[in-house]
């Protein structure tokens, strides 16, 4: 039966088991969090960002899972600079224009302020200008795509969080923590 690993990836983890810039000083990787053989990352999550990582022992569910042509949700949670206004929101729902082309319509409402473990580092704190959060959704997984969004419509990103993709999600997952299920 194939096995599914949700994990809860923390900042500055990259999302791999080896980290091949090991001349430099060695940075953590998947294999400081995740001891079992053969499960491979569905998807990646860049280095900076935190939250939901899917790793899968199954090629075909890996491929499902990442694969843009099956259009899976994959959520977030965005910690962006400014208060975002009601034009940007609208313009995230519609497609924003990038350099690789615009991007497919996104779920994009504000939030309150989630209840998420501290950062380490912490966010900058800005006294004069304000933040706030916002929910997106997308179904597309283009390099850095989130951010470029957020900077696009002019609110760029300070702190992102992925809380789903699909139907799996991090409720009930502590930082760095996983759970293995069986699909």
């Amino acid at each position: 039966m194939p096995r599914l690993v949700l994990f809860n990836k923390p900042y500055g983890v990259l999302p791999q088991f080896t980290d091949k810039n090991m001349a430099a000083s060695p940075r953590p990787t998947l294999s400081d969090y995740i001891q079992i053989d053969r499960v491979y990352p569905a998807g990646r999550l860049d280095m900076d960002s935190e939250g939901l990582m899917l790793l899968t022992d199954d090629g075909r569910l890996q491929a499902r899972i990442s694969d843009p042509r099956f259009k899976m949700p994959k959520r977030y949670l965005v910690q962006v600079e400014g208060a975002v206004t009601d034009v940007a929101l609208a313009a995230l729902r519609s497609g924003v224009p990038l350099k690789d082309g615009i991007t497919r319509p996104a779920e994009a409402d504000r939030v309150a302020d989630p209840d998420l473990w501290p950062r380490d580092p912490p966010v900058r704190f800005r006294k004069t200008v304000p933040d706030c959060w916002i929910s997106l959704t997308i179904r597309e997984g283009r390099n850095r795509q989130v951010r470029r969004m957020t900077a696009a419509v002019g609110f760029p990103t300070l702190r992102l969080v992925r809380w789903s993709i699909g139907d799996w999600s991090l409720d009930g997952l502590g930082q760095g923590q996983m759970r293995v299920i069986e699909v």
